[in-house]
């Protein structure tokens, strides 16, 4: 961060008063911009036991296959969020279900967040997809799995084999994977 968002003069990188870590801190007008994790949300939505898998046509990991993801935008609930990911990414309806995995890319600065998911109507490749398909759990590409939060999310999808056995919680060391 350079400039302050309010006032549009310098910021400068200090530990506030009150505070116990480096911030970005206007000296003009004293505002605190706090720079705070990302929320990505993703469903893993299935129909007659396949799931449905998106393969990439934007960077990173163009080309290949994820859980319909991506990040939240403001004024919309972490569901919505979700439904609207797997909307843009392979044209599909869902039910949203339960959230079941949660995953720190703290190099990152993101939190990825997994709900279950019924397919409620058919599918094809959106604008950020070269391809969308259903899998059985022995027909995912395992090893064409763009990023490791869900590949994380697939294994625990296929753990709980559908049931709401909470929270999964994982840490993802950061390699882009």
């Amino acid at each position: 961060m350079k400039y302050c968002s309010n006032c549009g003069n310098l910021v400068i990188e200090k530990i506030p008063d009150g505070d116990n870590r480096h911030r970005w801190v206007c000296e003009r007008c004293d505002i605190v911009h706090y720079q705070n994790p990302k929320i990505v949300v993703g469903s893993v939505a299935e129909q007659d036991g396949k799931i449905l898998l998106c393969r990439r046509a934007i960077e990173p990991r163009y080309g290949y296959w994820t859980v319909p993801a991506g990040f939240m935008e403001l004024d919309e609930t972490m569901e919505q969020g979700a439904t609207r990911e797997i909307f843009e990414e392979a044209c599909a309806e869902v039910q949203i279900g339960h959230l079941y995995a949660s995953v720190d890319v703290v190099e990152a600065g993101q939190v990825h967040l997994f709900f279950t998911a019924v397919l409620l109507s058919d599918f094809s490749a959106g604008d950020e997809s070269l391809d969308a398909a259903l899998f059985s759990e022995q027909e995912i590409p395992w090893t064409e799995i763009a990023f490791r939060s869900g590949k994380f999310a697939l294994e625990k999808f296929f753990e709980d084999a559908g049931e709401n056995n909470g929270v999964h919680m994982h840490q993802v060391v950061w390699n882009r994977r």
